[in-house]
């Protein structure tokens, strides 16, 4: 291939908006050459290339406006140390069909026992799959939400939150909501029910909503939308942050 033909190519491709073909012309040929490819293998090359290449970059992107705290897949998640979690649950629910089906995920247990972790690496499992995904602590969502209505910009934030196929709803429960924001809570979740899936993690038990909500039947009507399509993890174990220091413990050495 002669210099012109390849600059030629080059400036065709990025018209087109074919980075991976623009940059990386040369090396392709060259392989192209040495594996004897025809003309449909050297296309059917050049076209997967720069497919991978840009799903690589959506994922990237996503990720980065996603507002995930980490982006650990499940494949990090020490299984073994949560023994009296259902591991093949999990996997299971990494297949996704949950998010087809517009259904949520709670993870309910202690702090520190892994809810976010799997939380995270369940909507990385989505991002990577296409799905648009997005994180938020309740108390993050609940503040923005009142400095939107305070501004006239209600629903406009609120739609943030109802767009993504699947919202991972991060600490519910750790602070006490007021009556308001409760229902700013109900109107999101009633909103989303059936039309888009909720990863939530919570401290506190299903029967104790109530209580941080402020409102018994208000907590009622927010969890029969949730609970209607929701697989329920319930996490006991250990802490993670404290594994490392009782180890410590276990070895004679005292803890700072």
């Amino acid at each position: 291939m002669t210099a012109l033909v390849s600059q030629r190519i080059r400036a065709h491709a990025t018209k087109l908006g074919l980075p991976e073909l623009a940059e990386n012309i040369t090396e392709l040929t060259s392989r192209a050459e040495q594996a004897k490819l025809g003309y449909l293998d050297f296309l059917d090359q050049l076209l997967e290339d720069e497919v991978g290449a840009k799903e690589s970059r959506r994922f990237r992107n996503a990720l980065r406006l996603s507002g995930l705290p980490h982006h650990r897949g499940l494949d990090e998640f020490d299984f073994a140390f949560q023994p009296g979690l259902d591991a093949r649950k999990v996997r299971d629910l990494a297949g996704l069909g949950f998010i087809e089906a517009k259904s949520n995920i709670a993870l309910l247990g202690p702090p520190g026992v892994g809810k976010t972790m799997l939380a995270v690496g369940l909507a990385v499992a989505a991002c990577q799959a296409g799905y648009s995904i997005y994180f938020t602590t309740l108390d993050d969502l609940v503040r923005r939400l009142r400095t939107a209505e305070a501004a006239g910009r209600f629903p406009r934030q609120l739609r943030t939150y109802l767009r993504p196929s699947v919202l991972v709803l991060d600490e519910v429960g750790y602070l006490p909501l007021s009556r308001e924001e409760a229902n700013m809570v109900f109107q999101l979740v009633s909103m989303r029910y059936e039309t888009g899936a909720i990863i939530l993690t919570s401290n506190k038990a299903l029967n104790e909503w109530g209580d941080f909500l402020g409102d018994d039947v208000l907590a009622t009507a927010i969890l029969d939308r949730l609970l209607h399509h929701c697989d329920v993890l319930a996490i006991n174990g250990s802490s993670w942050r404290l594994k490392d220091r009782l180890t410590l413990v276990t070895k004679g050495e005292p803890m700072s």
